[in-house]
């Protein structure tokens, strides 16, 4: 049975929210690569499993950040593998610096951009340095505001500079693409961290910026909802309620929530069902099958199953041994 969504729309409008196009084009793209291999076992083979992956948010793995970035599909799936692959960082209570962080996305995208993780961090750390310590689920829900909403946050960031200076925030361009030549946001100096701004002026800005937005953005009630319980808030204050939002975190659908983000049944029976297939390996299990599972500092990367991986420069995820921690506020 069809959904409402997909009566109330024109086929092609249907096929263009979904992206289908995109996801037809980088089929065919696999398909010219790997011919060779694919016509062992047939054209609708290949198709079939292809869907199923994109169905299934598989699809990203070990691609190249102009595909995982490409769609809000991409990049909700990107940010479901991130937290079940590594989610044992915050079991474990481990706390890691920004480049460890940036060293794990690489695990799965090898050329992940250094500055969206530097932006995440910057949204937990605020004032501290960049090399400060981090729980898993401080950074976890700010690179997934970070990274999924980054075209908005940065006209967010342009419209909140004009707003600082007195300037007119209509002379901001919006930016309608997500092929990701994302516009530099703006430096906020010093008084923008201490200042800020007027909250129901920057929500009137933010209102119309969403009514033209041709891009994914929060929802605009859960926008105005933040900003209507302050007077005034800072550029990067509005960052960190946006990352602490229950709504917007279900909104988006891609973590659970904050009390649940350790639990995940169903990779755990996989990881038990793989641990038995492995000859040798469950004896020699000294901890739990899931911490027995995590990747090594320097792990050899297998490819995905059609597209070989070109990248495979090494990381560098050592820590510089900073002790300072960041504060798991509840949301």
């Amino acid at each position: 049975m069809l959904s409402p969504e997909r009566l109330a729309l024109p086929d092609y409008e249907y096929l263009a929210q979904r992206h289908v196009l995109t996801y037809m084009e980088d089929a065919v793209c696999q398909l010219l690569e790997n011919r060779e291999d694919i016509s062992q076992y047939g054209i609708a083979r290949f198709f079939t499993e292809y869907f199923n992956s994109v169905c299934q948010g598989t699809h990203i793995l070990f691609r190249e950040f102009s595909f995982i970035q490409a769609t809000p599909h991409n990049r909700a799936s990107f940010l479901r593998a991130f937290w079940r692959c590594f989610r044992t960082v915050g079991k474990n209570g481990d706390l890691l610096t920004m480049k460890e962080y940036h060293c794990l996305l690489q695990l799965l995208c090898p050329d992940f951009p250094l500055e969206l993780t530097q932006k995440a961090a910057r949204i937990v750390l605020m004032d501290d340095a960049m090399d400060c310590l981090m729980s898993f689920s401080d950074f976890l829900f700010a690179f997934q505001i970070q990274f999924y909403y980054s075209e908005f946050l940065d006209s967010v960031a342009a419209i909140y500079q004009d707003l600082l200076s007195g300037k007119s925030p209509n002379t901001v361009i919006v930016p309608t693409s997500s092929s990701g030549q994302h516009r530099q946001r703006p430096a906020l100096g010093e008084a923008s961290m201490l200042e800020g701004v007027e909250a129901s002026l920057f929500c009137q800005c933010l209102e119309n910026l969403c009514d033209r937005h041709k891009y994914s953005c929060p929802p605009p009630a859960l926008v105005k909802e933040i900003l209507s319980s302050v007077q005034r808030l800072t550029f990067y204050g509005f960052l960190v309620a946006l990352s602490k939002h229950h709504g917007i975190n279900q909104a988006l659908g891609a973590l659970p929530d904050k009390g649940d983000l350790m639990h995940d049944p169903a990779m755990d029976e996989e990881l038990e069902r793989l641990l038995v297939q492995v000859p040798g390996l469950v004896n020699s299990v000294t901890a739990t099958p899931e911490a027995s599972c995590l990747p090594s500092r320097t792990p050899s990367r297998v490819g995905s199953p059609w597209r070989p991986l070109h990248h495979s420069r090494k990381v560098d995820a050592e820590s510089d041994g900073s002790t300072e921690e960041t504060d798991e506020s509840e949301t």
